[in-house]
């Protein structure tokens, strides 16, 4: 399918490895120039350069932290103008909530809902200046099933996902779209930890957990960066304000 974003720019937030590099991979093979950050030069250049070989695209890399207001300046100085903004962040680490406290809940807070809205809150109007937009909010499973063990992600990334219900639908009619990603258990080093953490909780170990899942393994960056690309392209015009889950079918619900 001819997405029909090639000669588009976007900015992918920690897309070094990980679902970041899957959508940044996978927006670069639609043509689409992208600019990748990630707060580690070596990784993030060994990315880009395998993005280049793969697409032949322009990609341009950007060495910081999306989750401090100095990051955020220097993503924006060297993509000041995304047509696509890809928002993606490191989660906070599992633990008891009876161990958290002020702090935590404020990095939390701070890099899983605040540094997202605010870079919404810096891109938006151009893109609805200029008549295209997308943005994609890469959040969890577990705002739609929460983990115990997750709960300073279930609450930040549960507080993004209002946000955006409250502003999504009133950029459509300049046709940019707000949506967020929601990634089950993905071959990843978090997702990897994250079956084991939770095969721990039934005495599994994590292959053992993984075994279990209904698609009977770990999801692939690539499908997650697939589908990314068809919600940042023209065909997704008609889809915002959405939860779409990536999870192998792992959520139970109807809703």
């Amino acid at each position: 399918m001819e997405l029909g974003i090639a000669g588009k720019k976007a900015l992918v937030c920690a897309a070094s490895k990980g679902l970041g590099r899957g959508c940044a991979m996978a927006l670069a093979a639609e043509g689409v120039k992208v600019t990748i950050l990630a707060r580690q030069q070596k990784v993030l250049e060994q990315t880009a350069r395998e993005i280049r070989d793969r697409t032949g695209v322009e990609v341009n890399t950007v060495v910081a932290d999306i989750t401090t207001e100095a990051g955020r300046d220097i993503a924006l100085t060297a993509c000041p103008a995304p047509d696509i903004l890809v928002n993606n962040a490191g989660g906070p680490p599992p633990g008891d909530f009876r161990d958290w406290r002020q702090q935590h809940w404020f990095d939390a807070v701070n890099d899983n809902m605040y540094s997202p809205i605010d870079m919404i809150r810096r891109t938006l109007d151009g893109m609805l200046e200029r008549g295209f937009g997308r943005i994609i909010n890469i959040t969890s499973a577990a705002v739609k099933q929460p983990i115990g063990a997750l709960g300073l992600s279930n609450g930040a990334r549960s507080g993004l996902t209002g946000f955006v219900a409250g502003i999504s639908r009133d950029t459509a009619r300049c046709n940019v779209t707000i949506n967020n990603l929601l990634p089950g258990l993905f071959d990843t080093d978090r997702g990897r930890g994250a079956a084991a953490l939770i095969g721990g909780g039934s005495g599994l170990s994590g292959d053992e957990y993984i075994a279990t899942l209904p698609a009977g393994r770990l999801g692939l960056i690539e499908e997650f960066g697939a589908t990314c690309a068809f919600l940042c392209s023209q065909q997704a015009a008609y889809i915002t304000g959405q939860n779409i889950l990536v999870d192998g079918g792992n959520y139970r619900g109807t809703f």
